[in-house]
């Protein structure tokens, strides 16, 4: 039996929010801001998903990505101007299955997504690699914060592994919406090796020219 998730949502912009991410989100958007009200009411937890374009001031349902993560709402603060600045922490996968009606805000029924089963060597090879590539990464980016760094090399679940990898990586959000789908987890770790690499080979073509 599948367990239904009915929330509150809130569709970003510009970001991809995995399980396991801490985030600092700005929202100034009127349904939005009702969204968080009323889940600050309850127990705190929203869905969250992105927009299929960001520039889209009022997105529809149509415009918002059917995968997203079940979110905790850590901390609040409202600002002088109306909008509200708050720290999320995503914990898990979901599919959003429906929509319900409600002109207040965003309102979704969605089921949690597990992991596609993986072979065990294969997962505990991948997951080596990717913890190694993540440390040589990390030193090449400069924008990786500390937290991450030490998350990474200290995870010793593949999954968060890869959820904590994903989140920092600088890739479009395109591309961190489709590793956010795949339920395939040696996938997902798989991509995240190939797209890191494939950023090191732009730092390194970006130190040469900078050198010249």
């Amino acid at each position: 039996m599948e367990i239904k998730i009915t929330l509150p949502l809130l569709p970003l912009r510009d970001i991809v929010v995995f399980p396991h991410m801490i985030v600092r989100l700005f929202v100034g958007r009127e349904k939005s801001v009702r969204a968080l009200e009323e889940v600050m009411k309850d127990d705190k937890e929203i869905l969250l998903a992105t927009q299929i374009d960001a520039s889209e001031d009022e997105p529809s349902i149509d415009t918002i990505y059917k995968t997203g993560v079940l979110a905790n709402v850590l901390q609040i603060l409202k600002l002088p101007d109306g909008a509200v600045k708050i720290l999320v922490e995503g914990t898990k996968r979901v599919q959003i299955q429906s929509f319900l009606q409600n002109d207040n805000f965003f309102e979704a029924s969605a089921i949690p997504m597990d992991d596609a089963v993986a072979n065990e060597e294969e997962l505990e090879a991948l997951r080596r690699s990717v913890v190694e590539e993540f440390d040589r990464y990390s030193k090449m980016s400069k924008t990786i914060p500390e937290e991450a760094i030490t998350a990474v090399a200290e995870a010793d679940n593949p999954t968060k592994l890869a959820d904590t990898v994903a989140g920092h990586i600088s890739v479009s959000v395109e591309k961190k919406q489709a590793l956010l789908e795949e339920k395939n987890l040696s996938k997902r770790l798989e991509e995240c090796l190939a797209f890191m690499q494939g950023e090191m080979s732009v730092l390194r073509v970006e130190k040469k020219i900078k050198s010249r």
